[in-house]
């Protein structure tokens, strides 16, 4: 009876010790979490703009939508030149990252550490992405 009583006293207090507070809504899959996702989008400062990116070679598309017009919302090309060739693809490879500037934002490959310079325009003319090299002389 003693080691009856000793087997459920030592099986309950290692499940208490082994339990967990598990948050049901607190888990994502990867794909709602944006890791290992083809594509994902960033916010800019302008509420009806976002930046798609596709994590993988680093093109990036300017995507705008509205509420009021379906006519105003639409997606254009930002930089469609992939930056890695194509065996070297990789979900997740390239993130971006917003700046203090409300048009700009870093480029990263978080596979070799190269970075551009992103800027998006409602102006085609003042798009661009441009690298951002390493200073060897410093």
């Amino acid at each position: 009876m003693k080691k009856t009583i000793v087997l459920i006293i030592s099986l309950i207090i290692s499940f208490s010790v082994f339990s967990q507070n598990v948050d049901p809504f607190a888990h994502q899959s990867a794909s709602e979490s944006g890791e290992g996702a083809a594509y994902k989008l960033f916010p800019t400062q302008d509420a009806s703009i976002f930046l798609k990116l596709d994590t993988r070679n680093g093109r990036i598309w300017q995507v705008q939508f509205s509420d009021v017009d379906s006519e105003r919302s639409f997606v254009t090309p930002l930089s469609t030149k992939s930056l890695v060739k194509l065996i070297d693809e990789e979900y997740g490879r390239f993130t971006l990252y917003p700046t203090e500037k409300i048009y700009i934002f870093l480029l990263l490959d978080q596979f070799d550490g190269n970075v551009w310079q992103v800027q998006w325009s409602l102006e085609k003319e003042k798009r661009s992405i441009t690298p951002i090299y390493i200073d060897m002389l410093r």
